[in-house]
């Protein structure tokens, strides 16, 4: 799922959303029995991002996540907060 919102808040007002936003569907999609990437790229090219491979029999939650930090780092080349 690919999921795009656009908005006219400020580049500050968006990071402070996003942080929220990012907050809220981990909250959510952690009591869920699934495995999931989630990514919040803001217009000043800050990126916050949670991944949870919970469900990935072959991989650890750590290296699941390492992997997908370096993933995202290297296809989009921004700046990352996790």
């Amino acid at each position: 799922m690919d999921i795009r919102f656009v908005s006219t808040l400020t580049a500050d007002d968006e990071e402070r959303v996003a942080g929220a936003l990012l907050g809220a569907l981990v909250a959510l999609l952690d009591g869920l029995p699934i495995a999931y990437a989630l990514r919040i790229e803001t217009t000043s090219a800050k990126v916050f991002q949670r991944t949870n491979m919970s469900n990935a029999e072959s991989e650890t939650e750590a290296d699941a996540e390492s992997a997908s930090v370096e993933l995202f780092s290297a296809v989009s080349g921004h700046e990352q907060v996790q």
